[in-house]
């Protein structure tokens, strides 16, 4: 007997079969590859294909809306000639980053050794570090976004603080009825409690809590759309090795629900969206007949620019992300193709108070040669009016016994910072300077002084250069540009302009308190859902 394929699994082998094909243009009425010019017009084109515009993807193609997701990285499902799609975090090649010759790892060194970062051949490589001076951001490229490179820590944010960052927006449906559609969607679970105290993959873990407790600060399980059901079997030997083969920043191979596998899959499955891939939003208008034009580069393997194009559309969804959405807005807004949006685009921009740092471990204290990628416990502090913090214990997979313990903090910073639109490249400038660092930096020294003197321990200073303990020039979690109330009305519509939508990360303004990725796609269900109910197709 033949097994029926749900829509959903229809929709996900349309990916895998594209995939292993070499397709740019991804759906289920045709999976072959065209010419890109031969999509002219769609009734919605979706911009980005991460958390937020994946929900808006889903979405309108439920709503029977014909719906183009143009990306401006490649699908993420051929293997390699190792067999992988991805390489590991200890062995990069040029799938590991964005056309670089060298990847550009959140750890530089490892006792002031030059050993983690590797020479690697240009490709459309999955991770793409940006940099803009004093402040770099990590972000996905490929169909799925940022899903493809994080560590899927899936907390929702204190529902105090929630209020406090986006006061107008109705914090009981979101945790009434948001929140628990994005968890579902996205395939949140939690860890075994028992076998997390069992299993050598997460001593790492359990010596951060001793610590912290011994302190007396509060730990915390964290949920993950990593599977942990599936990691188990991965340290039983009965699964090919992911989470716990050293795969993270650079992907996973297996066991991770990125939106690809979720949101994506499911909207193919519609029957009415198709995802092109390697595309780059260069420019909008309005058309004069209704709705937006936009300006489309097409590239290859090599970079290079293959095609220019334009396609039209009714209604456009913005989600690539507080990077790229705002730079489109603020291109648009200063060539004056969109003069009317508002003035402010490009403000409000946040690192969601990120600084990573390391401690160094007694002899007796060991955190364990075999680390899971996935992490699982963070220190919640947040609580504490005079320095609240969450950070997340870091794994720090190398192979080997190093007695270091590291920790993502998340710290509330008030500092905001802004884009600008430089004119001579063509792009938006981030303006950061490293003294709007200091909160954060400061926030986190407080919390772990107090863990290094009630344990006797120190910071590492081999780690990210300079003989620095603290890590505060890069961010994984990019907040503002475009913030929500203020560049838009309460659900995302851009001022100034009908049909035109924002739904990621540059909404929130530059803190949540916890990693953000169930917030933005909370917040997109929300505001996708009145716009299908109210605007006018």
């Amino acid at each position: 007997m033949t097994p029926k394929l749900t829509r959903r699994q229809f929709g996900l082998a349309a990916l895998q079969t594209a995939a292993a094909l070499g397709f740019t243009r991804i759906g289920l009425s045709s999976a072959a590859a065209v010419e890109p010019a031969a999509a002219q017009y769609a009734p919605a084109i979706v911009v980005g294909s991460g958390y937020g515009s994946a929900v808006a993807a889903l979405r309108l193609g439920q709503a029977g809306v014909r719906t183009v997701v143009l990306e401006m990285g490649r699908l993420w499902d051929t293997p390699g000639p190792d067999g992988k799609v991805f390489p590991s975090t200890s062995a990069p090649d040029q799938r590991s980053m964005w056309f670089r010759t060298r990847t550009e790892a959140p750890l530089a060194q490892f006792l002031w050794l030059d050993v983690v970062n590797r020479d690697i051949s240009p490709y459309p490589g999955v991770l793409d570090r940006v940099n803009y001076g004093d402040m770099s951001v990590y972000v996905g490229r490929g169909v799925g976004g940022g899903s493809l490179v994080n560590g899927g820590m899936s907390p929702t944010p204190k529902r105090s603080y929630f209020t406090e960052v986006l006061p107008g927006v109705d914090a009981d449906e979101m945790y009434g009825t948001y929140y628990p559609r994005a968890r579902a969607m996205l395939g949140v679970n939690d860890i075994d409690p028992a076998w997390f105290e069992s299993t050598e993959w997460y001593r790492f873990a359990r010596v951060s809590r001793k610590h912290a407790q011994n302190t007396g600060l509060k730990t915390v399980f964290v949920p993950n759309v990593y599977d942990f059901a599936y990691m188990k079997r991965e340290a039983a030997g009965t699964a090919t090795k992911s989470a716990l083969a050293g795969e993270v920043i650079y992907g996973n191979n297996h066991g991770k629900k990125s939106v690809d596998k979720t949101y994506l899959a499911a909207a193919l499955g519609t029957g009415n969206v198709t995802i092109e891939t390697m595309q780059r939003v260069v420019g909008v208008r309005t058309d004069p007949a209704g709705g937006y034009v936009l300006t489309v580069l097409t590239s290859d393997v090599t970079g290079k620019i293959t095609q220019l194009r334009e396609l039209g559309c009714k209604q456009l969804f913005l989600g690539a992300g507080s990077l790229g959405t705002t730079e489109i807005l603020l291109r648009a807004r200063e060539k004056g193709t969109l003069p009317a949006l508002s003035e402010k685009v490009g403000l409000g921009w946040g690192h969601n108070g990120n600084v990573m740092t390391a401690r160094a471990n007694h002899l007796w204290d060991t955190v364990g040669a075999n680390q899971a990628t996935m992490p699982a416990m963070g220190i919640d502090d947040w609580d504490n009016a005079a320095n609240p913090v969450f950070a997340e214990i870091a794994p720090l997979p190398m192979g080997i016994e190093h007695w270091i313990s590291m920790y993502l903090a998340i710290t509330k910073n008030p500092e905001r910072g802004h884009f600008t639109y430089d004119a001579a490249t063509d792009s938006a400038r981030l303006q950061w300077t490293r003294d709007q660092n200091t909160p954060s930096v400061d926030a986190a020294r407080t919390l772990f002084d107090r863990i290094n003197r009630r344990n006797v321990t120190i910071y590492r200073y081999d780690l990210f250069g300079g003989n620095r303990p603290f890590a505060d020039d890069f961010t994984y979690h990019p907040l503002g540009g475009c913030v929500l109330g203020e560049a838009t009305d309460a659900y995302g519509r851009a001022r100034g302009y009908r049909g035109l939508y924002v739904v990621d990360g540059s909404l929130v303004p530059g803190s949540l308190g916890v990693n953000p990725f169930v917030t933005i796609t909370a917040l997109a269900e929300r505001n996708v859902e009145r716009i299908l109910a109210e605007d006018p197709r």
